[in-house]
């Protein structure tokens, strides 16, 4: 798979990829119909085309529903971001997650309350809560 991280897809693949991942499965029609409500609409080759490339990279797949393909992620969205996050440590942080973490704290503004959420998500790690996520959706 030649483009293994969110940030290798175009802005229009990222896109796409939004409206599978908050849909699961959609067609052509469909995708452009949801990309339609921002400031201009894909032609309809456009989004098959760049439908054929995710799907030859791996990132999508589809099956035939009669004349129509309908179209599916290969991967979770939380997969993907996985697997970003830990080649972006890997690359800038020669692996250490403490200093990323470190970082983030150092350089992002995090209100009271986005910090109890790292706090319990931390404690539900050290639990052994497996897949534990923000908001417990894991």
């Amino acid at each position: 798979m030649a483009r293994t991280r969110l940030d290798d897809l175009g802005t229009l693949q990222r896109k796409v990829m939004d409206v599978l991942w908050e849909r699961q499965e959609a067609t052509v029609a469909d995708v452009r119909e949801a990309l339609a409500t921002r400031r201009k609409t894909p032609a309809y080759t456009t989004v098959l085309s760049v439908l054929q490339k995710l799907t030859q990279s791996g990132w999508v797949t589809h099956r035939s529903e009669g004349r129509t393909y309908v179209y599916s992620p290969a991967r979770s969205q939380d997969q993907a971001r996985a697997s970003s996050v830990s080649q972006l440590i890997d690359r800038v942080f020669r692996g250490d997650p403490v200093e990323a973490f470190q970082t983030l704290l150092s350089h992002q503004e995090l209100d009271d309350a986005q910090i109890e959420e790292l706090r319990a998500l931390i404690d539900a790690h050290r639990a052994g809560v497996p897949g534990a996520t923000r908001g417990g959706e894991g």
